[in-house]
């Protein structure tokens, strides 16, 4: 029964939206049809940042909708909550400087060694997100169509991210986006953040629906499905949209008999 559902969490790109782009009008509006019944997450590997050019300018909420949005960037590392007028940080599980630069050493020799370092990026390829160290293959503002074509079977991020895990044993190393590689600290991903929002919020996974396109084993969705919270698999924001729609009609008597 959708009756128990708290909250709805989502991933950003290729979940909500084109990878580093803004969601669609239709998304923006079924986004805050959503928020009018439940809370709403959003949990991605990018920056707060990211989270506002591509979601937050879109969405068309008052104050009052907007405590209901929940907004974890690199992979729940953070928290953000619409705090007294302006969005306030409830934790960060900040890296320190030390672990970031050796991350960036293993990265950069990780992806030289494997033939993967490119030398004419769109972008940096290291970004420090503070509570996250992300490899970009191609550059950050990579276009899309590029970053699709990179890796799409996934075997070059996961020949990176087998070479990064066994050089920092101590850090938490998994693939991201569909050109990246994310590493925080040991046992923060997406599980974690889903942990912590349970936590702040009083809920069980009884509580929680995910919606996510990386849930495969070895997805940086994974996690989630891993812990218990009931999943819905998409591979496109059209795929999302198409859910959310049907959710809306369901509650709050149901869920989607396509679960």
């Amino acid at each position: 029964m959708a009756g128990n559902i708290r909250v709805v969490a989502f991933d950003l790109d290729d979940t909500l939206a084109v990878s580093k782009s803004q969601i669609d009008d239709r998304m923006a509006k079924l986004l805050a049809e959503l928020l009018a019944q439940v809370d709403v997450c959003v949990i991605s590997g990018g920056r707060f940042e990211q989270f506002d050019s591509q979601v937050l300018r879109h969405l068309d909420l008052d104050a009052a909708v907007r405590e209901r949005l929940h907004l974890m960037p690199t992979c729940g590392t953070r928290y953000y909550r619409w705090i007294d007028g302006d969005w306030g940080l409830v934790y960060a599980e900040d890296l320190s400087e030390e672990a970031k630069d050796r991350i960036a050493s293993v990265l950069i020799e990780g992806a030289k060694a494997l033939g993967i370092w490119e030398p004419e990026p769109w972008g940096d390829i290291i970004e420090d997100r503070g509570s996250q160290v992300t490899f970009s293959a191609l550059g950050q503002r990579a276009p899309v169509d590029a970053k699709y074509a990179w890796d799409p079977d996934g075997a070059k991020k996961g020949a990176l991210r087998d070479y990064a895990a066994a050089r920092l044993p101590d850090l938490e190393v998994r693939s991201g986006g569909s050109t990246s590689v994310d590493v925080t600290k040991k046992g923060v991903d997406k599980a974690y953040g889903m942990g912590k929002l349970m936590e702040h919020l009083g809920l069980t996974t009884e509580d929680m629906l995910f919606i996510g396109d990386r849930l495969d084993e070895g997805g940086n969705d994974y996690p989630v499905k891993a812990m218990g919270i009931r999943c819905v698999a998409v591979t496109r924001w059209q795929d999302t949209a198409d859910y959310v729609e049907r959710l809306l009609a369901a509650l709050p008597a149901g869920l989607p008999g396509d679960l």
